[in-house]
Formats: C-alpha cells, sequence, structure tokens
C-alpha cells in the first residue's frame, strides 16, 4: 500500500462557506429535488460565485442537502456570497436555508469513485459551525469574525454568541451575521437554554472590548498624534489610481499597461494636495471592480481612476477616467490616441487633467513635475518601463529573485544606451543593485561605489528626481548604515513626493535601527494610511512592538496583517514568535501556523528576528533558519529531515544550509556528525570571509562551524567580530541580534559567565535579539548553563517592556 508523507499533503487555506437546507429529509423526493435546484440557481447567480468561478478560484462540495464553497481568493468572498444568498432567499420563503462559515486547511482529494473532492480541517469546523444554527443563520467562526472586525463596514454585522457544543463535546465561539435586511437575528435554539447566562457574559465582553478599545486608541493617539479617520471624513481630494486594464492582443504588453498607470499615479503623488494611495494597495484590485464603493472605502479615498492600455505595433491608445466613487459619477474621462513615439506625455497630460479636476492647489515646482518628461526616446521609455516590471516581479518572487533582478538591470542599461541622460532609468539600475545587495547577495566595497556613481550621475542629469533622491537614501542605510544622511534623502524624496509610502517606510525602518521607536511606529502609521492595504506594513508595525516586548500588540498588528492576506506565512511566524517569546506556549504558537506547511518554509526566522537584509542571522536561528522551529521543541530528527529535502539556490543559502547542519549536530549533541558538517562548510565560508573580511553573515555561520569542530576559541573569536562589526549603538535591531549570537557562542564556548552577563543587559534593552524570559526557558540553545545558578536568577528577573525613556 503506497503511503504519503507529510510533505504530500498539499493543503492549503481554503475560505468555506457551508450551506444547508433545513428540513430537508422530511421533504418528499421530487419537493427535494426542486429545493436543491432553486438553491444551486440562487448560489450560482451571486456575484461572488461568479467572480471566484471565472478566476479559477473557487471548489464546490455537494452534499445532498446542501452543499460547501470554498473560496480560495479573498476571505471576505464567503461572507459576502452567504448575505446574496440571504437577500435572494427573501423570494423564496419555502427555501429555509442555514450557512456555516470557516477559514482553514482544505485538500483536494479522490473519492472512491475516483472524483475530486474536497476535505481537511476547514470543511468540517464550517459545517459544525453550521449545525450551531437555525434557518435563516449565517455564522462565523471566531477566526473568521476576529479577522473582518478589523473592517469598520463588517462590525455593525457581527454579533457574537460565544460557544457552542459541537461534537464530541468539542466548543466552538461562533458569531451571527444579521443587519435589518438579511440573516437571523434570533438566538439558536442550541444557545436558547443559556441566554440568560450569555447575556450577562455578552455584557462583560462588550465592557471588556470597550476598555481595549479605548487602550488601543489611546495607544495609537500616543504613537501616531492623529487617530484614524472615518470615511465620512475622507479628504474630498483624495484618490487611487487602479490597475490598467490590458486590452493589446499580445499579453506579454501587460508590463507597458502597468507602466502606464504606475507613471499617472507617481505624478499625482508629487501634489502634496493630494492624498494619493500607493500603487502596492491598489494593485489588489481589478481594473474595473464593480463594488467600486467598498473599493474607494478600504483605500480610504473619495475617487478612483480607471483606465485601459491598448497597444498594437507603434500605435497606442489610452483610456482614463476619473470617477466620484461616493456618488459613482465621472467626473473627467478622455481617451489619447498616440503613437508610440509620441506616447511619452500621455502620463503628463492625464495627471495635469485630474489635477484640475481635483481642484488641486499646485505649486510651481509641482506643475514642472506633473509636465517633465524623463526621455524623448520611445525605445527607451519601453525598455525603462521593462525594467520597473521586472523590479515589481522580484518583489512578488519567494525564494530567489535574483534572475528577475538581473531581467531589470539589462532593461535599464539598455534604456541608457539609447538615451544617456535618462535620470530615471540611471537611478532605477542603482535601486536594483541595491535591492540585491541587501536581500540577496552582498555588494563589494568596489561594487558599492559604482552604484554611488550611477546615482551622482542620476541626479547631475535630474537634482529633483525622488527617484534619484529615493536611491541615494538606500545607498546610505543599504550600503553604509549611515543612518543621518539616509534620512536627509528619504526626507527630500518626501519634500518631491509626499506621497510616497515607500519613502516614509523607509524613513521609520531608519528611525528603528536608531531605536528611536516611538517616530519609527509614527511614520509606519503614516505610511499605512498611504498604503492600507499593503500587509507588509502591518507586519513591521507587529516587529516593532515585538521589539519593544509588547507581544500583544505585536500579535495583533500581524494579525490585521493577515486579515488583509490570509495566506501571508510571513505575518502568521510573527504571530508564532511573539507568542513563543511572551509565554514560551509551543503548542499556542504553533497553532499560528495553521494551513501554512508549505509556504512557511520559503522563510528563514532569521527574517524576522532581524527585519532581513544581509544582517540577517545574528543568532543560530538565523543558520538553522526554519527548521529552528522544530529544534525549539528538540525534534531534531524532523529538522534533519527538512535539511535533507531542502533545495537551495545561490552560493549564500548553499553555505547557510552547510553551517546549518553543523550547528543542528552541535544542538543535537551529536559531536562526531557535527565535526563532519563542520569540515564540509569551513573552507568554503573561510573563502568566503577572506573575499569579503567585513561581511557578519560569513563570521556568524563561521562561528558555529568553529564550534562543530571544537575550535571554541575561534568560534568566540569570529562571533565576537560580527557583534563589534555591528554593534547595538550602530543599529538597534541588528546589533542586539549579534549580542545574542555571540551569546550563545560563550554559552558553548566555556565562557558561561560572559554569557549570562551578556544575557541580563539584552533584557534590559528593547530589541533584545528576540532574547524573553520566557524563551530562554525553552530553546535548547541555552542547555549548556541550564543550571548554572545565575542563568536561573536570570530567569526571575525583569526584562524591559516598551522603549528606554
Amino acid at each position: 500500500m503506497a503511503t504519503h508523507s507529510q510533505s504530500d499533503l498539499q493543503f492549503e487555506i481554503g475560505h468555506v462557506l457551508f450551506i444547508d437546507i433545513v428540513g430537508y429529509s422530511k421533504l418528499l423526493i421530487d419537493q427535494q429535488k426542486e429545493r436543491i435546484r432553486e438553491l444551486k440557481e440562487i448560489v450560482r447567480g451571486t456575484k461572488q460565485f461568479s467572480l471566484a468561478e471565472a478566476e479559477g478560484k473557487l471548489l464546490r462540495l455537494p452534499t445532498g442537502d446542501g452543499g460547501a464553497l470554498v473560496f480560495r481568493n479573498t476571505q471576505e468572498a464567503p461572507v459576502l456570497c452567504a448575505l446574496e444568498i440571504s437577500k435572494a432567499l427573501k423570494k423564496h420563503p419555502e427555501l429555509r436555508v442555514r450557512m456555516g462559515i470557516h477559514s482553514g486547511p482544505v485538500k483536494e482529494v479522490a473519492d472512491l469513485n475516483e472524483q475530486m473532492n474536497v476535505a481537511g480541517a476547514g470543511i468540517n469546523t464550517a459545517r459544525r459551525v453550521m449545525d450551531c444554527g437555525d434557518a435563516g443563520h449565517i455564522l462565523l467562526s471566531k477566526r473568521v469574525a476576529e479577522d473582518l472586525e478589523e473592517y469598520e463596514e463588517w462590525r455593525p454585522r457581527l454579533h457574537d454568541l460565544g460557544p457552542c457544543e459541537v461534537k464530541h463535546g468539542v466548543r466552538i465561539g461562533i458569531t451571527n451575521v444579521y443587519d435589518s435586511e438579511v440573516g437571523n437575528p434570533q438566538l439558536p435554539k442550541k444557545l436558547q437554554a443559556l441566554k440568560r447566562h450569555r447575556t450577562r457574559v455578552r455584557w462583560a465582553e462588550v465592557a471588556v472590548a470597550l476598555l481595549l478599545l479605548a487602550a488601543i486608541v489611546a495607544a495609537f493617539v500616543l504613537v501616531s498624534k492623529k487617530s484614524t479617520r472615518s470615511i465620512s471624513s475622507v479628504p474630498e481630494k483624495s484618490i487611487a489610481v487602479l490597475p490598467f486594464e490590458n486590452l493589446s492582443e499580445e499579453k506579454a504588453n501587460a508590463y507597458f499597461a502597468e507602466g502606464i498607470q504606475n507613471e499617472i499615479l507617481t505624478r499625482l503623488a508629487t501634489v502634496r494636495d493630494l492624498k494619493v494611495i500607493s500603487r502596492t494597495s491598489t494593485a489588489k484590485y481589478k481594473s474595473k471592480p464593480n463594488n467600486l464603493k467598498t473599493v474607494a472605502q478600504e483605500l480610504g479615498v473619495s475617487t478612483i481612476v480607471e483606465g485601459a492600455v491598448q497597444k498594437a505595433g507603434n500605435k497606442v491608445r489610452v483610456n482614463v477616467q476619473l470617477i466620484d466613487a461616493r456618488a459613482d459619477t465621472h467626473l473627467w474621462a478622455k481617451s489619447y490616441d498616440r503613437d508610440l513615439k509620441d506616447v511619452l506625455g500621455v502620463e503628463s497630460e492625464v495627471s495635469q487633467e485630474i489635477a484640475e479636476a481635483l481642484k488641486a492647489n499646485l505649486s510651481p515646482s509641482e506643475s514642472h513635475a506633473l509636465a517633465a518628461v524623463g526621455t524623448r526616446d520611445a525605445e527607451a521609455y519601453d525598455l525603462f518601463l521593462r525594467g520597473e516590471y521586472e523590479v515589481r516581479q522580484a518583489h512578488f518572487t519567494v525564494g530567489d529573485n535574483g534572475p528577475a533582478l538581473d531581467r531589470a538591470d539589462a532593461f535599464y542599461r539598455q534604456a541608457q544606451a539609447r538615451d544617456p541622460n535618462f535620470a530615471e532609468a540611471v537611478a532605477g539600475l542603482a535601486r536594483s543593485r541595491l535591492e540585491r545587495h541587501w536581500l540577496a547577495s552582498p555588494l563589494t566595497a568596489t561594487e558599492l561605489e559604482e552604484v554611488k556613481s550611477l546615482i551622482d550621475r542620476a541626479l547631475a542629469l535630474a537634482p529633483n528626481s525622488p527617484e534619484a533622491h529615493f536611491a541615494l537614501g538606500l545607498f546610505f542605510y543599504w550600503g553604509h548604515r549611515q543612518y543621518e544622511n539616509a534620512l536627509a534623502e528619504f526626507n527630500r524624496t518626501l519634500e518631491l513626493q509626499p506621497n510616497n509610502a515607500l519613502a516614509r517606510q523607509f524613513c521609520a525602518a531608519v528611525y528603528r535601527r536608531r531605536g528611536e521607536w516611538e517616530r519609527s511606529l509614527a511614520d509606519y502609521q503614516r505610511a499605512q494610511e498611504l498604503d492600507p492595504r499593503d500587509f507588509g506594513i502591518p507586519i513591521e508595525i507587529s516587529f516593532n512592538y515585538r521589539a519593544l516586548r509588547l507581544w500583544k500588540d505585536s500579535e495583533r498588528a500581524a494579525l490585521r496583517s493577515l486579515a488583509i492576506d490570509p495566506h501571508n506565512a510571513q505575518a502568521a511566524l510573527e504571530v508564532f514568535i511573539s507568542r513563543l517569546n511572551a509565554t514560551g506556549d509551543v503548542g499556542s504558537a504553533w497553532r499560528a501556523l495553521d494551513g501554512f506547511p508549505e509556504a512557511i518554509k520559503s522563510l528563514t526566522l532569521a527574517s524576522q528576528i532581524t527585519g532581513g537584509g544581509v544582517d540577517a542571522g545574528g543568532d543560530v536561528a538565523g543558520i538553522v533558519g526554519i527548521k529552528y522551529l522544530d529544534v525549539i521543541e528538540r525534534r531534531f530528527s524532523n529538522a534533519f529531515q527538512e535539511f535533507e529535502k531542502e533545495e537551495v539556490n545561490g552560493d549564500l543559502a548553499h553555505l547557510q544550509q552547510l553551517a546549518g547542519r553543523a550547528a543542528l549536530r552541535v544542538l543535537a549533541g551529536e559531536t562526531e556528525a557535527a565535526k563532519s558538517a563542520g569540515e564540509e562548510a569551513r573552507p568554503l565560508l573561510e573563502a568566503r570571509l577572506g573575499e569579503r573580511p567585513d561581511e557578519t553573515f560569513a563570521m556568524t555561520e563561521l562561528s558555529w562551524v568553529y564550534l562543530a569542530l571544537g575550535r571554541n576559541a575561534d568560534a568566540v573569536r569570529v562571533s565576537r567580530q560580527a557583534a563589534d562589526t555591528i554593534s547595538i549603538e550602530k543599529d538597534a535591531i541588528a546589533g542586539p541580534g549579534f549580542q545574542n549570537g555571540l551569546a550563545q557562542i560563550e554559552a558553548r564556548a566555556g565562557a558561561p559567565e560572559e554569557a549570562v552577563k551578556r544575557l541580563r543587559h539584552l533584557l534590559s534593552i528593547p530589541a533584545g535579539g528576540d532574547v524573553s524570559i520566557a524563551r530562554l526557558k525553552i530553546d535548547p540553545v541555552w542547555d549548556p548553563i541550564r543550571n548554572r545558578p545565575d542563568f536561573q536568577q536570570l530567569l526571575s528577573g525583569p526584562e524591559q517592556i516598551g522603549p528606554n525613556k
């Protein structure tokens, strides 16, 4: 009989709507058929069903007296579908239906008849949620309800019912969805016996929720100095430019449509009198959404720009319309038919006419920025758009994004060859190379100077180019950790482009590297206003709170990220680490990763500990990577198996894998195996460190390899070298990580007093390398000093909560 390993179980998160006809078994056969036919017709007639089916994001599971729909697009889809069904059922009083909704792991399987079917905990839980209700009820699991509560428009419809007992005595939290038009406001019969008790509990929960909300609002005011704007206070002059539809016969021209949209958005972002939403958020929507008002509310804007681009040979047609989303009326619309060589001015014309339609007050410099054209060479412009497209593709690439950056570099170089005075293409190449340096493969000192020359050239060509100033900020930050210079350039970018959410995020990132936590949080919140649907910003906020040991705040921010993108494994991992650091409860932490068995493997714990980049991996978790989650529970055999299955791309990943094997053997106490693994990794890492003497990655990996070889003095020496290279004074985020890494080496290399002293200091400062008392109690890396009195005393002492005052 064939067996299947855990890795064969290709589960994914499904958003499940379970539907059941109440009293079905009591109907005559003909009546049953008619009810099923009516229900199918209603379900298939819903907008959410049609959208998900058209996208290939819908699975169906018939159940005889109803069925289950598994949506794989958004968590809101099954709830919106249920509301549509409930509204349609008003015309069919004979059709009594109840519905249950849950998000959880699902899997396509073949049944006994070799037909494809759907199974998994997501299906089972959705059915149990439904079973708690009566006819007309739309019930949600607690997980779905908590995610929807993050959105203001859902809160009035959500009514917590508390726990409901289902099969085998299991209790699950449920929420009833209803308003004046849809749903059933009556308490389900299963809960009516507890009605009096539930009423008392509910009022208590409301009181607690209000207190919690008040605390959150107070904290938010302290951090960001402004409260969240309601829909009614959305600025009149606020705008989102949605993705432009590619009407070209050649679908490969998608880069061109994206490029036109992005150029218009970039120009509008220079106008201080406008609020312009970032492309990261608008990219999540269709070119022409049906629910325009909802989109505007989610993005916090009053107006929407829709467009379409058709490119055929040397001819280009661009259609653009500006819509008042609140009244769903057109404010302005125009079509542009141009030869390709004349299309260069379209973005300028469109952005100027939109600014005029919104009655934006323009300064002379803003008027000039809207009208400016970067190049007069149509081919250079086309190559530049291709380069920008490849950079965006690199951002969406899981794993090795080097090939996409290689293609981007080639297009930028070709654009420069066509027009040496095209400043944006020069700045684009510099930015691409710096991204490679920080996120993929560190550049040498000579290569970094070449990048600086590119930026200097771009600024000489266009002194007021926001793209060039942004690239210079990246050079100072990513290239040399010169934070004051980096901030000056990012702030200059914001002067030239006030709506640049990314520049605002980088200000926040630099502030936290300097240990200025309140300023960092404030800038991340301001960036979120301009980029409300970017799941990455709540992750950064979560990271800040975790660095301050504000574990609940950290988890709450990560959950907001998951509400934006439920498939976001990085946010789930952030929840995992926050829970682990807060309580040491591995079981609770693991539950945060439910449904992420494959996606989670593409990440490393190091990216969460240090915020990623060339400094990631200050301690052993950064070396071992995601396998360290098994190490925490001392499941070393599992970690070894993961190493054997892991495929790596690139030299750095290969070196990390070799060093990780050696470190794992050390942690497992397998001395001979550790030496064998260390001998394989040592010459390669020593050679790399010889070529790049300041690279902390090689130092950290090599310190554990030396430890595996029994060369304790060398292990301490190299680890201390890494900690001195990136000190706490130089970097408030990565510095503590390297101090933690040095303490780990000292604990295992015969310097326990130094290790404990170092840990005591880390517990007294923010961002202490993810050192928490709860984590110290369970992490196997500290086993050699666990029984020492000074270490045990450390576990009973205090730890810094919040920023130092």
